[in-house]
C-alpha cells in the first residue's frame, strides 16, 4: 500500500493512464477487428478502406506508447498482406 505523498500520487497517476491506456488498447483493436472481418467477408475494398482507417490509429498507438513501433508495422503489414491476397 502506498504510504508517502509521493506513493499516493503515482497511484492515482498510474490508475488514471492504465483506464486511458486500456481504452486505446481497446479502441485499437476494434479497428484491426473491423479489417479482419472484412477480409473474411471476402471483400477487398471494404477491407482496404477499413485497413486504412485503422492505420491511423494503430499509429497512434505508438506514440502514445501502447504498442511498440515494430508491432504496429508488422499488424499493418499482415493485415495489407492479406488484403493484397483477397485480389490473387
Amino acid at each position: 500500500m502506498a504510504n508517502t505523498p509521493q506513493s499516493k500520487k503515482r497511484a492515482r497517476q498510474n490508475e488514471r493512464r492504465y483506464m486511458i491506456n486500456k481504452a486505446r488498447r481497446s479502441r485499437i483493436r476494434t479497428f484491426i477487428r473491423k479489417v479482419e472481418e472484412a477480409i473474411a467477408s471476402g471483400d477487398k475494398t471494404a477491407a482496404g478502406e477499413a485497413l486504412r482507417a485503422a492505420q491511423p490509429e494503430i499509429a497512434r498507438g505508438v506514440t502514445k506508447g501502447v504498442l511498440h513501433k515494430n508491432t504496429a508495422a508488422r499488424k499493418i503489414s499482415r493485415l495489407s498482406a492479406r488484403i493484397k491476397a483477397l485480389g490473387a
